[in-house]
């Protein structure tokens, strides 16, 4: 195979001197160099005389001399250059140089097929270059989502925070303005009966006989001394304390995490597949392998081995937390209180169910979202107004999945799937992680 090198220097030896490009119709002159026809018939009708361009010797016959057998390897070297420049395009392994066509799952690298097959890369896991792309530019936009989502819930959590200081400002105006216009009407009026006072003790003072003036000013001091009391403008002030900008931050991010209602879920037993068996404490599911005859309630899951929580919810933000590690096989998130509890329907959010699963030993998937690592315990988190369901590694606090921009308007309930026989999954309440705040622990 020609290497690179020799491909560049047999380009050049193929292209006309004038126009620089490959040669199109090529013609020798009498000095043995060659030109595209036209490009040296243009040179030579510029020129008085006839010289070569390349040389300048005199060319005394006009006559061009057709070069087919340039024009043959001038036409094959431009396809070998094209098709070089396509393969250089391409990436190629530094190690076997082979184009690199797959994405190791597993190592997070591209490589060849000869690299599959290597035992470095056995009982790893391959998918398509583009394939590849494709999922990580969904990831990205997940996260881009997520992100948007969060910020959405808490702009709506810091309208209503603001929507209520201002009421509170409001009741503390109150609380303070309506004593103070009391006070003003009562000093007024304190002031006007001293005027009074003030006049009749002129027309004493003029009195001839002092006797009577003494008698009855001690008589009034001591009748004033009686009703007098010490008003003041304002009892009371505003306690802007409470409005300070740290305070109002502190606050609402305090309320915000407090908000978060860590829920203590329960399992409703009227609803388990007869497959599977609640623990008394109802806060552990299993499938058991045998078939028991139970009572339809009218919710039990007849075909899908699902559970739903005791307590549903129509408002308000919730968390709890599932202990799924040794299970294989399981479904969690929250369900709708109208799905379907018998039919082979995928349970989905079309179907009213917002969940992730683990289908395979190493990872999960959100039905439509692209798959990653395994958690040990997963985190649920549900904001009905602003129609999230979120879930959590419980142990690192990070992310896993989102579904936004949903529009509840019926109750959800805690909903559990589960297919390994003899595995428990157990739930527990957990503290919610949102970073916002520091980290804490789950219990």
């Amino acid at each position: 195979m020609a290497s690179k090198h020799h491909i560049q220097s047999l380009t050049e030896e193929v292209k006309c001197p004038i126009c620089l490009e490959f040669f199109t119709d090529p013609a020798t002159l009498e000095c043995g160099h060659n030109f595209c026809r036209s490009c040296i018939t243009q040179s030579s009708c510029r020129e008085k005389r006839n010289p070569c361009p390349v040389c300048r010797q005199e060319i005394t016959d006009r006559t061009l001399q057709v070069n087919r057998a340039l024009a043959r390897i001038a036409e094959t070297t431009r396809a070998l250059s094209l098709n070089t420049e396509g393969k250089e395009s391409k990436l190629h392994c530094k190690k076997h140089q082979e184009e690199l066509k797959l994405f190791c799952e597993t190592d997070k690298q591209l490589i060849c097929l000869i690299c599959r097959d290597a035992r470095e890369h056995e009982s790893h896991g391959f998918m398509p270059i583009q394939e590849a792309v494709e999922n990580y530019k969904e990831q990205s936009q997940n996260m881009l989502t997520y992100i948007t989502s969060v910020f959405a819930e808490l702009r709506q959590i810091l309208n209503e925070k603001e929507r209520l200081f201002h009421k509170e400002l409001r009741e503390e105006e109150e609380n303070v303005l309506i004593p103070m216009e009391n006070n003003l009407r009562a000093i007024r009026e304190e002031l006007t009966s001293i005027q009074n006072k003030l006049l009749k003790l002129q027309k004493r003072k003029n009195e001839t006989d002092s006797l009577i003036f003494l008698k009855e000013e001690t008589r009034q001091k001591r009748r004033i001394s009686d009703e007098d009391q010490m008003l003041s403008v304002a009892e009371g002030a505003l306690d802007f304390g409470k409005f300070d900008h740290l305070f109002l931050l502190n606050t609402v991010l305090r309320e915000t995490i407090d908000s978060v209602k860590r829920v203590s879920v329960t399992l409703d037993v009227e609803t388990a597949h007869p497959l599977l068996e609640v623990s008394v404490d109802r806060k552990r599911v299993r499938v058991t392998g045998t078939e028991r005859r139970l009572p339809d309630t009218g919710k039990r899951f007849k075909d899908w081995r699902c559970v739903l929580g005791s307590e549903g919810f129509t408002s308000g933000r919730h968390y709890w937390v599932v202990d799924v590690a040794g299970n294989r096989y399981w479904s969690l998130g929250v369900a709708a209180e109208s799905v379907q509890r018998e039919g082979e329907e995928e349970l989905s959010t079309e179907t009213g169910v917002w969940s992730i699963r683990r289908w395979w030993d190493r990872e999960y998937d959100a039905l439509t979202s692209p798959q990653s690592p395994l958690p040990g315990r997963v985190g649920v988190y549900l904001s009905y107004e602003s129609g999230t369901v979120s879930f959590y590694d419980a142990d690192t606090k990070s992310h896993l999945h989102s579904f936004t921009g949903n529009k509840f308007t019926e109750k959800l309930y805690p909903f559990f799937g589960i297919w390994d026989e003899d595995e428990w999954l157990s739930i527990s309440s957990g503290s919610f992680p949102l970073h916002l705040g520091p980290m804490s622990s789950g219990p």
